[in-house]
């Protein structure tokens, strides 16, 4: 399913100009999505509807799918309910998340609203309440999920929970979303702000980590940043991502050589088939590349996370490249690099046959002087 990115606003605790500014940068770096806190009206109907309205025109005019999160007492207070949304196609918006669950019939007949609005529901529960949608025959093109965010430090889903909730949905081919978390964002819906992920596990990493474990699970179609205001430089990092493959942010050794450098970056990777527990082996860079590779950087023990390329003692598996899964000493290979420690969960995430590629790291830090044994 195609895959998106996604911001989040706050118009009842925000400013016009400083949101349209937010959108439009957001746009520029290839955002789709926007999430839109509508829990509370505390200035009256009239006022929230032109509040929201006027960000949502213009968040239309940027091509933005806009999807309102609402509350049983907000339909209440806008006169509007569950089978009349006139309100929200008005206002401008192309769905809603609901915030309560009904008998599933229900939910089912929502999603053929006469309005087209899209239906989305709230993924972090690891119930059957999806099932008993399923079964109502909903107008599944117009169902999509959404996980929670958790503003209080420790709230944060479980990777294990998160993936059994989420595969309920993925079952179904629903299009499913999950929220990352801005290290610099202050904006969210409540007084409480220790960021806003939907994994406990994301909170401190940076924002781009997030977002390629998120995708790298194979649950999530969008990713959107749950408080405000992410930074260019975070917005620009995850405008740059690979969103259909895993790509490892490497640092490279510095005796590392042309050649083993150009196998790394320029290259489609995969990991072979008859996979091994020791490492992951991308073994067709070794049949193209034929040029005689000099021992460097071999006389230490390789960790998790290393990148390792075969050198000419090695014979057949001369410039052979591998990423170290456990830790072992082969004199046959050069460490060539490893993979930044917050990435290092995604390996996981490599599969038989799963393909990777690698991008350099603007940060590089790295010391390969590691003694066997040492």
């Amino acid at each position: 399913m195609y895959r998106r990115l996604g911001i989040s606003l706050y118009p009842n605790h925000s400013q016009f100009e400083t949101d349209l500014k937010y959108i439009k940068s957001a746009k520029t770096y290839g955002f789709d999505r926007i999430f839109m806190s509508m829990l509370e009206i505390d200035d009256g109907k009239s006022n929230t509807i032109n509040r929201f309205n006027k960000i949502i025109k213009e968040a239309k005019k940027l091509d933005y799918e806009v999807i309102l999160d609402i509350a049983p007492d907000v339909l209440e207070l806008l006169g509007a309910s569950y089978d009349d949304l006139s309100i929200f196609k008005n206002i401008g918006a192309d769905g809603l998340r609901l915030d309560a669950g009904f008998d599933g019939k229900k939910e089912a007949m929502i999603t053929f609203n006469t309005y087209d609005l899209i239906i989305e529901l709230n993924m972090s529960n690891n119930v059957a309440y999806l099932d008993n949608i399923m079964t109502h025959q909903p107008n599944t093109p117009f169902l999509y999920g959404c996980h929670n965010f958790y503003p209080q430090e420790g709230t944060g889903l479980p990777l294990e929970f998160f993936e059994e909730c989420s595969k309920r949905f993925k079952k179904y081919g629903l299009k499913t979303a999950a929220f990352v978390s801005s290290q610099f964002g202050e904006v969210g819906p409540w007084d409480i702000n220790d960021g806003l992920p939907t994994l406990e596990m994301h909170r401190d990493l940076p924002i781009d980590v997030q977002a390629k474990h998120l995708f790298a699970t194979g649950h999530i179609d969008d990713v959107i940043i749950g408080n405000g205001y992410a930074t260019e430089e975070e917005l620009k990092n995850l405008g740059k991502l690979n969103r259909y493959q895993i790509e490892f942010t490497v640092e490279f050794d510095t005796e590392i050589n042309p050649i083993e450098k150009e196998i790394i970056l320029d290259n489609q990777h995969f990991r072979r088939g008859d996979i091994t527990s020791r490492m992951v082996r991308s073994t067709e860079v070794r049949k193209k590349y034929t040029d005689k590779n000099e021992p460097h950087t071999n006389q230490l023990t390789f960790k998790k996370g290393d990148v390792v390329i075969g050198n000419s003692n090695f014979g057949k598996y001369e410039n052979e490249l591998q990423i170290v899964l456990e830790e072992h000493t082969d004199s046959r290979k050069n460490l060539v690099g490893r993979i930044i420690d917050e990435e290092i969960i995604l390996l996981d995430y490599i599969e038989p046959w799963t393909k990777f590629r690698f991008i350099e790291s603007t940060n590089n830090k790295y010391n390969t002087r590691r003694i066997i044994n040492g």
